[in-house]
């Protein structure tokens, strides 16, 4: 439509105007509202919400109606957007043109995201010619695209010329080791990139080689992800002797590659001279004892690691008895990752042992190993004296009652955990009694409790629930895949009409039904803490839609309510469709019976 005075609307006054724009989204205001005439033009910039409109976030739906040289248009009109988020939008290359000329002249936007949009080669260099004169963007998001060699090709000359950019997201772009060598040589010349994310390209040895060079050049680059590639022993060999040299350098993302044994051998001898490295990743890199166990040597010397993640390895209770002994040492280290080692109840005891004289961690993770009920209890001990851990997760390894039990008394004693996770595990309505027991004591600062895939029922939930109607420290309590039923939503129902601290609530998959959902609607009348409630897979049809929706006219704190994959049909979506419009509630279409 041409930006002229359109003759119905001069008649309206700008206080009319102003309540037809309310009605408006975010997109439509400054999309397709904005390019109507020249008055409206004028009246929306003196509109408020468009005056503090920074970010614009755009659905799929919204950009096929207004198509990329709207929002182009857009960007040439407005004067404080900063975000343009249009991420999993088909821009592919065209489009990208459109967006890649108004970004050369804009002075405002900050972050650009094109994640999964199926930009190629050719797109990418329209915006690589965009970054050469643009002076403001900081952050571009390119990630599952497809540039490819070609456009890694003209990214990196780009960034050669480029003085703002500071992060920079390539994952999933099958680029290969032309472009890969590209970026290397780029990286040599930038002076302001500290963020460059290349997961899951086709980056293996000689790649690798190439960039460690780079790095020993580089002096501003931060944080370097690399995961999902095919990097082996020969080129971790690389990396490692670029860190003895590298001085800036603090998160190494080197996850789901093929270190090794090796590999880690590498890593070790570089940590003893690095004195940067903060945040080191090697989930998933065929790591075994021998690994652990140089790794382990490196954590008694360096000063300034914090995090390390070995989750999915190989390393087994004799690796984790290197590395944890190295914990009785280490005074810098926050973060342990030890996840899927078929870790037993004999490591859990030397986590325990470490623990007792480590000072510094504060979040370990023990998900998915095999640690049973003895291992629980060896860490429920040490959980009593200790005064560091924050957050622990024991989820999946098959803890049963009696560990729950262990674990439980521990936390009346603890004062400084704050996060528990113990989903997949056999707790059941008897273990859930000791914890029930603890939370209602309230002597314990616990604020996030993840008990679901435990088989608690509805016996489980009605101790929880009387647990809840005293307790004044949780804020987030995960009781998914319970099988609670209509009885157990019930118990947990009442105690929200009287609970002030509960902000999240997860019932996923507990087949509560219309009954259980018209309890936990009169509940919401009442309580004005919740702000998330999730209901997916529990059965609830037309008649609990219809009660969900009336309660939360009345409450007003709630924001989000997911009823995804229930047997919702026309008559409830008829009353919920308001509230989705809002945002509060999501559906799936797999709602409709």
């Amino acid at each position: 439509m041409s930006n002229k005075t359109h003759p119905k609307l001069d008649v309206l006054s700008v206080e009319l105007v102003y309540r037809i724009l309310d009605y408006l989204n975010d997109c439509d205001l400054v999309c397709s509202a904005s390019n109507v005439s020249s008055r409206l033009n004028a009246i929306i910039h003196t509109y408020s919400r468009y005056q503090t409109l920074t970010t614009l976030n755009l659905e799929s739906d919204q950009i096929r109606h207004q198509g990329a040289q709207n929002i182009a248009e857009a960007l040439k009109q407005t004067k404080i957007l900063t975000t343009l988020n249009l991420e999993s939008i088909l821009i592919r290359d065209q489009e990208a043109q459109h967006i890649a000329k108004v970004l050369e002249q804009n002075k405002t936007l900050t972050t650009l995201n094109f994640g999964s949009s199926k930009i190629g080669g050719e797109g990418a260099k329209h915006l690589a010619k965009a970054l050469e004169q643009n002076k403001t963007l900081t952050t571009l998001n390119l990630g599952s695209n497809k540039i490819g060699d070609e456009g890694a090709k003209h990214l990196a000359k780009a960034l050669e010329q480029n003085n703002t950019l500071i992060t920079l997201h390539l994952s999933w772009n099958t680029i290969g080791p032309e472009g890969i060598h590209y970026f290397a040589k780029a990286l040599e010349q930038n002076k302001t990139l500290t963020t460059l994310n290349l997961e899951n390209n086709t980056i293996g040895d000689e790649e690798a080689k190439h960039l460690a060079k780079a790095l020993e050049q580089n002096n501003t680059l931060i944080t370097l992800e690399l995961s999902w590639n095919t990097i082996g022993p020969e080129g971790i060999h690389y990396f490692a002797k670029a860190l003895e040299q590298n001085k800036t350098l603090t998160t190494l993302d080197l996850g789901s590659n093929k270190i090794g044994d090796e590999g880690a051998k590498h890593l070790a001898k570089a940590l003893e001279q690095n004195n940067a490295l903060m945040s080191l990743n090697r989930r998933s890199n065929q790591i075994g004892d021998q690994g652990a166990k140089h790794l382990a040597e490196a954590l008694e010397q360096h000063t300034t690691l914090t995090t390390l993640n070995l989750g999915s390895n190989e390393i087994g209770d004799e690796g984790a008895q290197y590395v944890v002994r190295a914990l009785e040492q280490n005074n810098t280290l926050t973060t342990l990752n030890l996840e899927s080692n078929k870790i037993s109840e004999q490591g859990a005891q030397y986590v325990a042992r470490a623990l007792e004289q480590n000072n510094t961690l504060t979040t370990l993770n023990l998900q998915n190993n095999l640690i049973g009920d003895q291992g629980a209890q060896h860490i429920a001990k040490v959980l009593e004296q200790n005064i560091t851990l924050t957050t622990l997760n024991l989820g999946s390894n098959e803890i049963g009652g009696e560990g729950a039990k262990h674990l439980a008394k521990a936390l009346e004693q603890n004062n400084t955990l704050t996060r528990l996770y113990l989903s997949w595990n056999k707790v059941g309505p008897e273990g859930i009694h000791y914890f029930a027991k603890a939370l209602e004591q309230n002597k314990q600062t616990l604020a996030t409790l993840y008990v679901g895939h435990n088989h608690i029922g509805a016996d489980g939930a009605q101790q929880l629930a009387k647990a809840l109607e005293n307790n004044k420290t949780l804020t987030v309590l995960y009781i998914d895949y319970n099988d609670i039923g209509a009885d157990g939503g019930k118990h947990l129902a009442k105690a929200l009409e009287n609970n002030k601290t509960l902000t999240t609530l997860d019932l996923d998959n507990n087949q509560i039904g219309d009954q259980g959902a018209n309890h936990l609607a009169t509940a919401l009348e009442k309580n004005e803490t919740l702000t998330m409630l999730f209901l997916s897979e529990n059965k609830i049809g037309d008649e609990g839609a219809q009660h969900l929706a009336k309660a939360l006219e009345k409450n007003k704190t709630l924001t989000r309510l997911r009823l995804d994959d229930n047997d919702i049909g026309h008559e409830g979506m008829r009353f919920l469709k308001h509230l989705m419009q809002e945002g509060r509630v999501s559906w799936n279409h797999r709602n409709y019976r």
